[in-house]
């Protein structure tokens, strides 16, 4: 899925490779948007926080993603079961505009519309982007970053897959099908809304089978 956004599914980072904190983001590109946010419903009672938006070449949003729990880190000594891991529990929530058609970059041709599959490659890259196997020297985390960013795109590409599985959670108070998979990272699901767009989400530490998912009212309490 092309869009002026590389990072389009994670907290944009700071100097330091650390995330930048909550209160540095702003809502203006959300607002924007012409399509509803999705969040985690009124079960969650938990903090809430903005991450980011991706746009098209023309400047349109396209998807964008909020976050739930804690805000996730990148650290070398993340490892599946570790003590870090433990102390991160946390769901983000990815929204994506259904859209038909998509003008390229140069506006001579046409993109690959959007659909769940897009939600699906969002979700998996940005579970990759706060994941950093253990035992994994710095300069090879880019290389492994790209390996799995492309496998993640393959996944996305076979919902009907074995490495999938099906699985029912409300949206707006209504039972939905989503694609679900794990991995020693954490979790991906991905499905559609009747709202007219795709909603993807990913989490560690917090279990996917209790979640629920409703338009966001006050996208700007996202930024408090």
């Amino acid at each position: 899925m092309e869009t002026t956004s590389s990072a389009v599914a994670q907290a944009p980072a700071a100097e330091d490779g650390e995330p930048v904190p909550s209160a540095r983001r702003t809502v203006d590109g959300y607002l924007r948007a012409p399509f509803p946010w999705y969040g985690l419903d009124e079960a969650f009672t938990g903090r809430r926080w903005l991450m980011q938006v991706g746009q098209a070449a023309a400047g349109a949003v396209e998807h964008g993603s909020v976050g739930h729990g804690d805000e996730p880190s990148v650290r070398s000594e993340y490892t599946a079961g570790s003590d870090q891991e433990a102390k991160e529990k946390f769901a983000v929530v990815v929204t994506v505009a259904a859209n038909p058609v998509r003008r390229s970059a140069d506006g001579t041709g046409l993109l690959e519309a959007t659909s769940v599959s897009s939600a699906a490659w969002l979700a998996g890259v940005g579970l990759l982007s706060f994941t950093w196997p253990g035992q994994m020297d710095h300069s090879l985390r880019d290389d492994w970053l790209d390996q799995q960013t492309e496998t993640a795109w393959v996944l996305a590409d076979d919902l009907a897959g074995e490495d999938w599985s099906t699985l029912s959670l409300p949206v707006d108070g209504v039972p939905t099908p989503f694609h679900y998979r794990e991995s020693e990272f954490g979790w991906v699901l991905a499905g559609s809304t009747a709202a007219g767009v795709h909603v993807g989400a990913y989490g560690r530490g917090m279990s996917a089978y209790g979640l629920g998912f409703a338009v966001v009212k006050d996208i700007a309490a996202y930024q408090a």
